[in-house]
């Protein structure tokens, strides 16, 4: 009787589903016709609430939460934009820290390319930082024609600031004893729980790190606001600015409110001009790319995780799952149609495993004739580097961070702890390593033994992939190593990287590589093809999810713990035997 009334209360849940999933396709078959867009237009766009790598992986969660606008979309909607007529200015409001230094270029060089088509761009901040930083929001600002700034705003151009905990004194309070290794001096991700400052070498990182990046932020500044470089220099140091000191320093155009910076857009757009948001313009043209042989899109965006993975339901979280993947890289490979394949990342690293299978699928593609070329977002280090090496191609902006070419490895001791909490522990072992991994009690001269050969064979396999991929020496290699983090700058000048631009510079290298000529027209298609939110029902309740995109119950479990970047580190220190991660170098703000 038990099993009836299961089975019968399963069979309505699932058709109940089912009832849902058929209401959502009929809701996208009702939609209602796009209405035509106006013979005059002042594009809108709020770039204060970021722009995401990539689409969510999970359709349930975009229903929840929603998503963002990506960069994508919003690069889509910019190029098409420049190149009709109707668009007569653009409008942005800017002003929140909330997008990464080299995403900030990739939308300035957007906005530059918008302008050079004869268009109008305007930026407006109520504030750039509310007596708060605003360096990133400020530098964006300065690729627009005019910055109107709200008349009790501040511009909050102070410089750069990286600022790193240590956890080395809290966890000798609890008891807690690290034990970790490294390949090479500068793999300095272990140092939060190691440490009570940064080592020599870490320091010298994060300060050629910020003198890089400062030097191209004051360069773009100089430039968009016709400035010198000391005289943007001297308006760092005397940095937060209130708003007229702003305007006299030649750092903001105008003082006004959002209703003014409208009504001044009307008047250069013309009578009869409409504002139209970015999504719904997007939303009612033809988006570009979209015929011609195709370039196949990947999205690698998140720590590198082995299996499936999967993103956090609460925070929005993407990882880049090996599975998924590898799924991605197969599928483009066996589409005919498929001419090359532009591979974006966005990782700090994460599983050496991972990354391993990842790297393993860009060799594979390309020994089928598929050229790869990697576009590097913010951070493309450690293990984010590890499989971008073996690419035909390599670009990055020149605030990316990449390189870290290391391995690190350990865990943490909790006996102490234990102790002082009055647990005690007892064990049984059979072989001689068997503890080893155990966090009640250190390495034994054995199992050290192994570590080292871990890390040893580990760094020596990354450093063999780099030199294969581009074409270097053990030498030259080693001299970019030891873990060390650089600059999309002085990553291309170390031979690291190729070419210094985002999408549009990686998508010229696509066409090259695919051997099409430089007008013609191509389509820019996603992969893994994304499931509607009904396939994806219909799949879980079927029992016919893939097995690179499944969930389980420990997966949930685990995206359901809150996560900050503090704890990722803290996860990836406890989680790795090893791991391809990238440093805290800390928030460049």
């Amino acid at each position: 009787m038990r099993r009836l009334f299961v089975g019968f209360f399963a069979i309505i849940g699932f058709v109940t589903v089912l009832l849902v999933a058929a209401i959502l396709l009929a809701a996208g078959g009702l939609r209602p016709s796009v209405t035509r867009l106006p013979g005059s237009i002042i594009l809108s766009v709020d770039l204060t609430r970021g722009l995401a790598e990539g689409p969510s992986d999970d359709p349930f969660l975009r229903l929840l939460v929603g998503s963002r606008p990506t960069l994508r979309e919003f690069l889509d909607a910019i190029e098409a934009a420049e190149n009709d007529p109707r668009v007569k200015v653009l409008l942005a409001r800017v002003g929140e820290d909330s997008l990464g230094l080299a995403r900030v270029q990739e939308v300035r060089e957007a906005i530059k390319a918008f302008r050079r088509k004869g268009k109008t761009a305007v930026a407006f901040a109520d504030s750039f930082g509310e007596f708060g930083p605003g360096t990133r929001p400020y530098y964006l600002a300065t690729a627009f024609d005019e910055i109107w700034l709200q008349p009790m705003g501040s511009v909050g151009l102070t410089g750069l600031y990286a600022e790193t905990p240590f956890l080395r004194g809290t966890l000798d309070l609890l008891g807690v004893k690290p034990q970790f290794d490294h390949r090479e001096e500068y793999k300095t991700a272990m140092n939060l729980l190691t440490e009570t400052k940064m080592t020599p070498a870490h320091r010298e990182e994060v300060e050629a790190l910020l003198n890089s990046v400062a030097g191209q932020i004051t360069r773009g500044i100089a430039e968009g606001r016709r400035l010198s470089g000391a005289e943007v220099r001297d308006a760092i140091d005397r940095g937060p600015l209130l708003a007229q000191e702003a305007v006299q320093a030649k750092l903001v155009d105008r003082l006004g409110y959002r209703d003014e910076l409208i009504a001044h857009a009307h008047a250069r757009a013309g009578s009869g001009a409409e504002v139209i948001s970015l999504a719904n313009y997007l939303d009612r043209i033809e988006r570009p790319h979209r015929e011609g042989p195709t370039i196949a899109l990947i999205y690698g965006s998140g720590p590198i995780v082995r299996g499936a993975g999967s993103a956090n339901p609460v925070t929005g979280s993407r990882v880049i799952a090996a599975n998924r993947i590898t799924r991605a890289f197969r599928d483009a490979v066996r589409d005919p149609a498929v001419r090359a394949i532009l591979f974006r990342i966005d990782s700090p690293g994460g599983s050496a495993v991972a990354s391993e299978t990842i790297w393993r699928e860009v060799v594979f593609a390309r020994e089928r004739g598929k050229p790869v070329i990697v576009s590097m977002g913010d951070v493309a280090g450690s293990g984010g580097y590890y499989v971008a090496a073996a690419a035909d191609k390599i670009v990055a902006e020149p605030a990316t961070l990449t390189g870290s070419i290391g391995v690190l490895a350990g865990k943490l001791v909790v006996a102490d702890l234990l102790k002082k909490i009055g647990v005690s522990t007892d064990s049984a072992q059979i072989g001689a390593n068997a503890a080893m991994f155990s966090p009640t009690g250190e390495f034994s001269a054995r199992a050290r033994s192994r570590l080292t050969a871990f890390l040893d064979q580990t760094y020596r396999g990354f450093k063999d992939h780099v030199a294969t991929g581009r074409h270097m020496t053990q030498e030259e290699v080693e001299a970019v190593g030891k873990g060390r983090v650089w600059s999309g700058e002085d990553a291309k000048a170390r031979g690291l990287v190729d070419e210094l631009g985002g999408y549009p510079v990686a998508l010229r290298l696509a066409k090259e590589a695919a051997r099409l000529p430089p007008e013609a027209p191509f389509t820019l298609t996603v992969f893994p093809r994304e499931e509607t939110l009904p396939e994806r029902l219909y799949n879980r309740l079927a029992g016919k999810e893939r097995e690179e995109g499944g969930v389980s119950a420990g997966s949930i479990e685990r995206s359901l713990q809150p996560i900050q970047p503090l704890l990722q580190r803290l996860e990836a220190a406890f989680e790795a035997p090893g791991v391809l991660t990238m440093p805290p170098i800390g928030e460049l703000k």
